[in-house]
């Protein structure tokens, strides 16, 4: 791999990520009054960690039941207000435990 190659590529992607920080600033400035772009900004954090966090849910385990159970547990753990460290483990408790279950039924994993 060439070396300007590198620089180059880390270059544009640093122009980038400025890019996109400094814009909104530049383009938005003053207050935004409007109730639905307010709400619209307001929830696209979300949305976007949804969408990069869910698929990576269902596949990081052996089994898609366990997947599952695990994505239960974090959502009913998260719905009751649980901190996130507490989310975290109990859904990885939730999927070990759902594996060693289908491990000692026999299921295929």
């Amino acid at each position: 791999m060439n070396y300007a190659y590198v620089l180059t590529g880390v270059l544009i992607m640093a122009l980038v990520t400025y890019a996109v920080r400094v814009l909104p600033l530049a383009v938005f400035r003053k207050k935004i009054h409007n109730r639905f772009v307010q709400s619209f900004l307001f929830y696209v954090p979300y949305a976007v960690l949804s969408a990069m966090t869910f698929p990576a849910i269902l596949e990081s385990t052996s089994s898609g039941w366990s997947a599952a159970a695990g994505l239960l547990a974090a959502v009913l753990l998260a719905y009751k207000g649980k901190g996130l460290l507490t989310v975290a483990l109990g859904a990885t408790a939730v999927v070990f435990l759902a594996e060693q279950a289908m491990v000692l039924a026999g299921f295929p994993l």
